[in-house]
């Protein structure tokens, strides 16, 4: 499935998310904690992008539309409220990792 024929951000739980995100050949992993919780750990392959820097909305806008976003944060409030800034921004495809990097059960990278 890579049309979201609902036009809003897909919560997902952390293996649906990972099963997902895996098998998706356009597929961009985006963690929009600080830089400072990134640097505990992030998942593997992601790409930081802060959702409280003034820069958020000029990094979000260089995106490929055309790809499918996985996006996570801590808990899964921000990122969720990422992804609903992103699809108003045109963007197709955003899953949400619905309980954050919290609930997050495969390794993490430091």
């Amino acid at each position: 499935m890579n049309t979201n024929t609902t036009n809003s951000v897909i919560n997902l739980d952390s293996e649906s998310f990972s099963e997902k995100f895996k098998s998706d050949s356009q597929g961009v992993l985006l963690d929009v904690r600080t830089s400072q919780e990134f640097s505990a750990g992030h998942i593997p392959d992601s790409k930081l992008i802060d959702i409280y820097l003034p820069t958020f909305a000029e990094k979000i806008s260089e995106l490929d539309k055309e790809k499918n976003y996985y996006i996570y944060c801590r808990s899964g409030n921000r990122s969720y409220h990422a992804g609903v800034f992103m699809m108003q921004q045109g963007f197709k495809t955003v899953y949400n990792l619905a309980d954050g990097i919290l609930d997050w059960r495969e390794p993490l990278e430091r």
